[in-house]
């Protein structure tokens, strides 16, 4: 496919900037998603007289405590949902582990955290455990690997196959920054206590993808290149089918339909968002969740742009949290926290009452001790390999 030109400063973003543009960028693309999730572009038209452009209030106004299918989130209005405070659980799991994670680390770490520490739920306004607000496929973790005492590497299976194990992985390629293929099998890893089949292959080709971002000189074009190299299956097909559809346009508003025709025939929920298919969520090998295929053509209509790519994400509606907090995940790392615009970052972060640059400094500070250790530990495998090879004497 031919991609249009990329937009891009002439600076290049440090690690740090990178990771902090990554993970405020997630969490900023999860709270304006959030108010318009499980909606279609025309409902979100006609709800807001036309496209979204910023930070709205809740779907149904001051009635979001009883209204239903949403009582009692408080969604919108700046507020950060599931996908934010998971992604912050696993950043949590890293500042404790200070290594590459895997299964067993999400049995040890992340499950406790959820069910043993109160914490502020922006779309709840209270402190409440993370568990209390966390959605169905993500109580799984709690169930199978607390109480069924399952292995770690093999707790997926059985589960809702959907994007809930991708859309918190970003800190696992900000962790392997530039490193796309060690994102991939370790967010496989991780994954497999969460998901199986193309949930979990979507949580490795996310990760590789933010990876990918975090390269000096990256592009959409290079993220794209990098998560076809290693995505599987369906994931592989629903990626290459929206990314050439994408590549023919520059505008979302134009591009909104005709994304979501390329990724229909990989997605198992059907038209009707709130009414899924008997055959939805299922494992396959020929489908793929809708989430992470809309990003990535979401970043090749936006080339790149922060505020393009993640407003096209919002205005797609359907699970378009999700969606924007993976495009915004990626184009923050490709572009650094400078290209978030500062309004919405702030109203973000005071509305949902977090702190959005402490993850980010604690991530950057682990990714570079993990470097260390990997460093160390590629040296010992060198030294250890020559001596194998080393012509007898």
């Amino acid at each position: 496919m031919t991609l249009k030109s990329e937009r891009f400063t002439l600076a290049t973003p440090t690690l740090d900037d990178r990771i902090t543009g990554s993970l405020i960028g997630a969490a900023v693309g999860d709270a304006l998603g959030g108010p318009v999730e499980g909606y279609s572009p025309e409902q979100i038209a006609e709800r807001h007289g036309g496209r979204i452009h910023g930070i709205v209030g809740p779907w149904h106004g001051e009635r979001w405590r009883t209204a239903r299918p949403l009582a009692p989130y408080h969604k919108g209005d700046g507020h950060i949902t599931d996908d934010t405070l998971m992604t912050h659980a696993l950043i949590r799991v890293y500042a404790r582990v200070r290594d590459h994670l895997d299964a067993y680390a999400i049995a040890d770490h992340l499950v406790p955290d959820l069910i043993s520490t109160p914490r502020w739920i922006p779309e709840l306004e209270a402190a409440a455990l993370p568990l209390q607000r966390i959605f169905l496929a993500e109580k799984w973790l709690v169930t199978r690997l607390h109480y069924g005492h399952h292995d770690p590497r093999e707790a997926g299976y059985g589960n809702i196959v959907n994007c809930g194990a991708a859309m918190y992985m970003a800190p696992v390629g900000l962790v392997n920054a530039g490193h796309p293929e060690a994102a991939y099998a370790e967010a496989l890893d991780i994954a497999g206590a969460h998901q199986s089949s193309y949930g979990r292959e979507a949580a490795g080709v996310f990760a590789a993808a933010v990876a990918a971002a975090c390269r000096p000189g990256a592009t959409p074009t290079s993220v794209l290149e990098a998560t076809l190299l290693l995505a599987k299956d369906g994931t592989r097909s629903a990626i290459e089918a929206v990314a050439d559809v994408a590549s023919g346009y520059t505008d979302f508003e134009s591009a909104l339909s005709p994304l979501r025709a390329a990724v229909a025939p990989f997605d198992t929920v059907g038209s009707d968002y709130r009414a899924p298919s008997l055959a939805a969520r299922r494992a396959s090998r020929l489908h793929a969740i809708e989430e992470l295929p809309v990003a990535l053509g979401m970043l090749i209509v936006g080339a790149g742009d922060y505020r393009h790519t993640v407003l096209g994400a919002v205005n797609y509606g359907r699970d378009c949290d999700s969606i924007a907090t993976m495009a915004g995940a990626i184009a923050g790392a490709l572009q650094g926290e400078s290209a978030i615009p500062y309004d919405w970052a702030k109203r973000v972060a005071e509305a949902s009452r977090l702190d959005l640059h402490a993850p980010a400094l604690e991530l950057a500070a682990v990714a570079r001790e993990v470097f260390a250790r990997d460093r160390e530990r590629r040296r010992a495998h060198e030294s250890a390999f020559a001596l194998l090879t080393a012509e007898a004497r």
